[in-house]
Order: C-alpha cells, then sequence, then structure tokens
C-alpha cells in the first residue's frame, strides 16, 4: 500500500526539482557517481563547477583510473574533505579493473568498490539505475524524524528505525520508489531545512508529526558544529594547496610559510601522509600521490 507521504511529495518534486546535470536523462551511471561523492558534505552550488569540470576531463570511470592519484587529488581543488578524490579514484580503478569500465549495476557490487559506503551504493543504484533502494542523507533523515517521528532532528548516526522508516515509506514498484528517494531528498534540501523550515511551503505540512504536535525543540545530544577556522583541517588544506599548485615536488620551507604553528603543522603533515593524500619522495620533500613506489 503508497505510503501517506508519497504521493504528495512525487507531485511536489515534479514541479519544484532544481535543474541539475547529474539528473538529467543523459546523465551516465558514472556522472551519478561522481556527483555523489561530490555532494558529500559540500552544498549544490560549490560543487556545479568542479562537477563539470571533473566530468569533461574525466568522463569515464577509466578515463581517471589512468591517471595518477595526485591528479584527483589537484583537481579536487577547493572542494574540501580530499580524501573523497583518493576514493573515487579507488572506485574508478576497481571499475575499469574488475568491470570493464562500467559502473556495476548491482547494489553489493557497488558496495564492494573501495570508497563506496552504503548510501552512495544505494544512491548509485536508485539514482542512475531506477532501483528500490532506501537513500538515506542528512536530508531524507531530517523530514523522515520530523514528518514520522515527530522530532526536530535525527539522531547524529544512521540508526536500525531509520532504517526501517526508510523502507516502509518507498513505494513499491522501482521506478517510482527511485523518484521519491530523489524527491524526498529535494524536500529536506529545499523546504524541510535545518535550521529554516519553511512549513508554510511543503506539501506533508497537513501530516508532519513535528508540526503538529507544535514544533517540539530538539532535546538529544549536542549537533555537531562546523568549526573550522584554526583547525587541524584548515590546516591540512593550506598544506595541500602548495602541494596542488605545484608540478613539482615542495621543499619543507615552503609548507612552513602557510601555517604559523609548528606543531600543529607537523601533526597535519604527517595527517596528510597517513592518508595516502602526501608522499614524502626525500628528508623534507613532499609530493601529491602518484600511484607509483616512492624512491628512498
Amino acid at each position: 500500500m503508497p505510503h501517506a507521504l508519497n504521493d504528495l511529495v512525487i507531485d511536489w518534486y515534479e514541479e519544484h526539482a532544481r535543474d541539475l546535470p547529474w539528473r538529467t536523462p543523459d546523465a551516465t551511471p558514472w556522472a551519478v557517481m561522481v556527483s555523489e561523492f561530490m555532494l558529500q558534505q559540500t552544498p549544490v552550488n560549490r560543487v556545479l563547477p568542479m562537477y563539470k569540470a571533473w566530468l569533461a576531463r574525466w568522463p569515464t570511470p577509466t578515463a581517471l583510473a589512468d591517471e595518477q592519484p595526485g591528479e584527483a587529488v589537484r583537481a579536487w581543488g577547493r572542494l574540501g574533505y580530499p580524501r573523497r578524490a583518493l576514493r573515487l579514484h579507488a572506485a574508478a580503478t576497481a571499475i575499469r579493473d574488475l568491470h570493464q569500465g562500467e559502473v556495476p549495476r548491482d547494489h553489493d557490487k557497488l558496495l564492494a568498490l573501495p570508497g563506496v559506503g552504503e548510501y552512495t551504493a544505494a544512491a548509485v543504484a536508485s539514482f542512475a539505475f531506477r532501483q528500490r533502494h532506501a537513500v538515506l542523507d542528512t536530508n531524507v533523515r531530517r523530514v523522515f524524524a520530523r514528518t514520522i517521528d515527530a522530532t526536530e532532528y535525527p539522531p547524529q548516526s544512521t540508526t536500525a528505525a531509520e532504517r526501517r522508516t526508510a523502507t516502509g515509506a518507498m513505494p513499491l514498484d522501482d521506478e517510482t520508489a527511485a523518484t521519491w528517494a530523489v524527491a524526498v531528498m529535494e524536500l529536506g534540501a529545499l523546504v524541510c531545512t535545518a535550521r529554516s523550515p519553511r512549513c508554510g511551503d511543503c506539501p506533508v505540512s497537513a501530516l508532519c508529526a513535528w508540526r503538529l504536535a507544535g514544533k517540539p525543540a530538539y532535546d538529544g545530544p549536542p549537533r555537531r558544529g562546523q568549526t573550522y577556522a584554526g583547525t587541524d583541517r584548515q590546516c591540512r588544506g593550506r598544506l595541500l594547496a602548495v602541494l596542488r599548485d605545484s608540478t613539482a615536488p615542495v621543499a619543507q620551507a615552503a609548507l612552513d610559510k602557510v601555517w604559523e604553528d609548528p606543531v600543529q603543522r607537523a601533526r597535519a603533515l604527517d595527517g596528510l601522509v597517513a592518508d595516502g593524500l602526501v608522499e614524502p619522495v626525500a628528508d623534507g620533500v613532499y609530493r601529491l600521490p602518484s600511484g607509483a613506489p616512492v624512491s628512498a
């Protein structure tokens, strides 16, 4: 039996959906996968130019896999969380080597790709191949928390109860379920937003348990903030920017200039090396990862 929210949300989506390139009929499964990697923790307006440039340079998984992983990190630019670039390169390499260069349709094969977790596997299977999967990102979880569970925000980590809710809310046929998956995500992104939900514009406001309960304030554990200035993450970004901007290995002295605190700088650089984003090529000399053995 269809869930009470299905038709209302899908009808709203058909009228209000954003025109995004990874949603067009000619978007390839690879294009959908690239978008999903880039959209993790990054807003659409920052992703759009990078997405277009990335696919212009690497229109297929094989095109990316044939380049050094450092080039993926370089091209990632200031999109943030650059480990995603390495993970996308690793997934592309596996697709080239294990799947004849074609993004696999099967959810389990998608999940087996390096760097692909449950969310990304479900998203690609649903959005690229029109399959029935529960796609649970932050926006979707917030919509379900409010409309069904009468709470302002979902738990900090996805729970089994949320997965049951999402599965129970899905339409039964694959095509409608795939449309529902992106529609409820769009509702969370545009209307049922975290800080200023537009309940007056919401197609399911009359059914929303949170609104009907008087919009009780969130009383769970403190929600994580987005502090950036002065953090190790900012330091890592500054160091990585120096390496991205250079086609040759970079000496320690050049890195020292972009961050004053030597202890934090050393910690951030060690972290970049441990994460595979930076390679030491000699004492005090570094480069982006090449995928080749580093000489002693």
